[in-house]
């Protein structure tokens, strides 16, 4: 059985990721790119769909023991993990490096005291977990083959095979250092080269070291944002500038449910505040590959924006689902490819405009195919924002006049008036003024509830939402508009946990909601987030420190976070790790040092 979802620690190489459980098991893993598939699956399934255990060697019928203290080296994604045993302190080092040739998973056992039996477990399953395939000597090293992959398996230990599994039974003494190395290919080409790992992990952690000194933040919460950048900079694909959600599919939004969702993909909406936040920190080339990627993807058909694209630009993700697993804690379905490819989601447009005006704004060189993008976007909008979608939550029941999304509108539409008196573009601005009123009119009439004095989901609806937390932020109405005030009242009253988190909206347990699906959800930490930028925007700084602070505490050891949170369970859910709880985190803490609202 798979571990709790914080239980994990996230390694990658910037294509790809692992997923490394506290008991040395690695438990997810996607060759060679993050939506490729899996050969380790067991985090969906048993350890019959594959897995990779590294730690020290345990009877047969007992549980793996768990790593006593684990940690990141610095300000890396290079993972050291310790185990106490009754015969010594062993030491593991899992970490990918940033590819320049196969990509490889490297683990590197250290002896610290004593003399500690070791034992690793290797049972590589391809398509996620379905099959076996064919695990062979060549010329002194193993390698699995299947189809058009192959998975080589290097190291200096004594191995065998077992049971469709490949063992290695080993001492480790002070100072012994034993390396484990899988690598990639695909298996027409030549082997890969022999692994380096100590060179490896030398170039890993200088890799590591000189990125994260380019962050600008030095305030009181930097160890929180630097972990955050991290994480973001692991979920972004080198080669085309593509950013996921996160690495995973599946991981449930409630445990034994039907949300069970592939975000393994590029959202717009997404890569969009990403991109946002890697800007404010000091991270403009990150920038600048994301607007190459989001030209590259959306050339040739801007009328037909897609909510979210394969990290190549890959436009078709068809849903599937893959009924030979039975799912995290037996959620299923597990799905891949994402059915939310082809909604209507109009706030994306103005997610993606805001991020190209904040480029611009921080001095990111001018693109003139981005100006002119962000017209046919604009003209776009101009003949369909007033048309019903189906909103920032893709709800799979009908579409409705969600007001976040003509809010987004209302942002595309100003943003781009903003570029237009900068100078840098030419449209009909008087026109365009227009409609940034008539939405902007058409929202405080029809999105907002006089008597309750809140701002609600979609037009003529009761329900609130907390994507309405984001009408100050993006400067619709002003911190201090009754109306503002009002909503964020309202969403503390009516979307709060019993420990003050912020659900998204109402859900309906048994019955299908506003979403159509049936369940519930945790408290999705992004709009908590939200609410306490909201709290710091209308002078309740101390209110908004708390509640920032308490959502750090949801972190797991290594300062990760996935989707939501479950109030109920006092657990992490959702997919794991999630750009869409980092971004705000790092938002939040910025807004907080700006304002001086923190402890100590």
């Amino acid at each position: 059985m798979a571990g709790r979802i914080e239980d994990y620690a996230l390694i990658g190489d910037m294509q790809t990721a692992a997923l490394v459980c506290r008991d040395g098991t690695v438990d997810w893993l996607c060759l060679p790119r993050f939506d490729s598939h899996a050969i380790f699956a067991g985090l969906l399934g048993t350890e019959e769909h594959g897995f990779w255990r590294l730690g020290p060697a345990h009877a047969a019928d007992s549980e793996p023991p768990t790593a006593a203290r684990r940690t990141y080296r610095g300000d890396s994604l290079i993972l050291e993990s310790e185990w106490d045993t009754p015969r010594g302190t062993v030491r593991v080092t899992d970490f990918m490096p940033p590819r320049d040739g196969a990509p490889q998973l490297i683990r590197i056992v250290e002896g610290v005291t004593g003399r500690v039996p070791m034992r690793s477990v290797l049972r590589m399953r391809f398509s996620y977990g379905r099959v076996v395939p064919w695990v062979h000597k060549h010329e002194g090293r193993t390698v699995a083959v299947a189809g058009p992959d192959s998975v080589w398996f290097d190291t200096s230990a004594e191995t065998y095979g077992k049971s469709l599994t490949t063992y290695a039974d080993f001492t480790v003494a002070p100072g012994d250092r034993i390396a484990f190395t899988i690598s990639w290919q695909p298996s027409h080409k030549e082997p890969p080269a022999l692994p380096e790992p100590e060179q490896s992990l030398e170039a890993t952690e200088e890799f590591w070291r000189e990125w994260v000194e380019h962050c600008t933040y030095h305030g009181p919460y930097r160890e929180a944002v630097i972990r955050s950048l991290i994480t973001l900079k692991a979920l972004t694909y080198a080669p085309t500038g593509g950013i996921v959600a996160a690495p995973t599919t599946s991981l449930p939004e409630d445990i034994g449910g039907v949300r069970n969702w592939d975000y393994r993909y590029t959202w717009l909406r997404d890569a969009a505040i990403t991109l946002s936040s890697l800007l404010r920190t000091g991270y403009r080339e990150e920038a600048r590959a994301w607007r190459e990627w989001l030209l590259r993807s959306v050339a040739g058909d801007p009328e037909n924006l897609q909510i979210m694209y394969g990290i190549a630009g890959e436009r078709e993700l068809g849903e599937a689902e893959l009924d030979w697993l039975p799912g995290y804690e037996n959620s299923t379905p597990v799905r891949v490819g994402n059915g939310a490819a082809h909604q209507l989601q109009l706030d994306v447009y103005g997610e993606v405009i805001e991020a190209l005006h904040l480029a611009h704004m921080t001095g990111l060189a001018r693109n003139d195919y981005a100006s002119l993008l962000q017209l046919k976007l604009i003209r776009y909008l101009e003949d369909h924002w007033d048309e019903p979608d189906e909103g920032i939550w893709e709800v799979r029941g009908p579409r409705r006049h969600f007001v976040h999304s003509k809010v987004m509108a209302w942002v595309a539409v100003d943003r781009t008036i903003k570029l237009i008196e900068s100078g840098d573009a030419d449209g009909p601005l008087e026109r365009w003024k227009e409609l940034r009123d008539d939405i902007h009119r058409d929202v405080c009439e029809r999105g907002y509830d006089k008597e309750r004095n809140t701002f609600t989901q979609s037009y003529g609806s009761q329900e609130l939402d907390a994507s309405l937390l984001l009408i100050p932020q993006m400067g619709f109405l002003p911190p201090d508009d009754k109306r503002v005030i009002g909503t964020i009242e309202a969403i503390q009253r009516e979307l709060s946990t019993s420990d003050g988190f912020i659900l998204r909206y109402p859900t309906s347990g048994g019955d299908e909601g506003v979403d159509g699906l049936p369940g519930d959800e945790g408290a999705f930490l992004a709009c908590s987030f939200w609410m306490a930028d909201d709290l710091a925007m209308i002078g309740r700084v101390d209110e908004a420190r708390k509640l920032f602070e308490k959502l750090l505490a949801l972190r797991n050891d290594l300062g990760l976070l996935a989707e939501e949170w479950d109030p109920r369970l006092k657990r992490q859910v959702g997919n794991f790790p999630q750009a869409f709880s980092h971004v705000p985190l790092i938002d939040t803490a910025l807004r907080l040092t700006a304002s001086g609202a923190y402890g100590g």
